[in-house]
């Protein structure tokens, strides 16, 4: 069995690292997307949730969530900042709850239709699992600031 060139502390650091990039980044560019195309996430709020939010709530929201990512990116107020990811996904996830109780429905044209919204179910246990984890993201600004003390 061939041994890694990396320290346990290491791997566990990077591990971390990647996937708080990632969860990090997931988010950042539906946020992004809301300061870009604001009218789009008021149509989709308006077909999803079926209420009217004006450009000005839109714009606070991705704003929030913009600095949310940046704070995961950097590993900043973890604890917070970790599970805030989390649950904005998590309501998003919420949202569209019947398309996960019937992932495998085909539409008349024979595409499964509901396929895609498991990889937002991945995103999410990814979220939850790096919130779990963050007491062990070494590589984090958190633990760089603990260190230094």
């Amino acid at each position: 069995m061939m041994r890694s060139p990396l320290s346990p502390h290491t791997t566990e650091a990077l591990a971390l690292l990647i996937l708080r990039f990632g969860c990090a980044w997931f988010i950042f560019v539906w946020a992004v997307n809301k300061l870009l195309a604001p009218e789009q996430y008021q149509s989709l709020v308006k077909w999803i949730d079926k209420i009217e939010i004006d450009l000005t709530t839109v714009m606070i929201v991705a704003g929030l969530q913009v600095v949310i990512c940046l704070c995961v990116f950097i590993g900043f107020a973890r604890l917070y900042s970790y599970a805030f990811l989390a649950a904005i996904h998590a309501f998003s996830v919420y949202r569209q709850l019947p398309k996960y109780l019937d992932p495998f429905e085909i539409n008349d044209k024979g595409f499964p239709v509901n396929r895609n919204v498991t990889v937002s179910l991945c995103a999410l246990c990814a979220m939850l699992a790096l919130w779990l984890l963050r007491h062990r993201d070494h590589w984090s600004l958190d633990a760089v600031l603990k260190r230094r003390r």
